[in-house]
């Protein structure tokens, strides 16, 4: 059976907003990787590791990993430190 992460991912880092980032995330790993011989990249048979199913919360997403009998581990979201900053203090070092 494959295995399946589910996270919640991180925003873009071209951009400050948080758009992608509200949903949670089920990916299938990709198994038996190996590398085309005619161009060199990376390559997989295995067509599940395309599939990104979206949640709007983790307990939906382990409810339906339960329910199709997907074996799954989960990754949290890191909380993010947000430093204050002040113009000011450009000048005052």
């Amino acid at each position: 059976m494959t295995k399946a992460k589910i996270y919640k991912p991180t925003k873009s880092a071209m951009q400050s907003g948080m758009r992608n980032s509200k949903n949670w995330l089920l990916e299938f790993d990709t198994t038996h990787t190996g590398t085309n011989p005619l161009t060199g990249w990376q390559t997989s048979v295995d067509t599940m590791s395309e599939i990104k199913l979206e949640f709007s919360t983790k307990e939906k997403a382990i409810k339906y990993a339960k329910k199709n009998n997907i074996n799954y581990y989960i990754i949290e979201p890191k909380k993010r430190k947000i430093i204050k900053k002040s113009y000011a203090n450009n000048f005052l070092k």
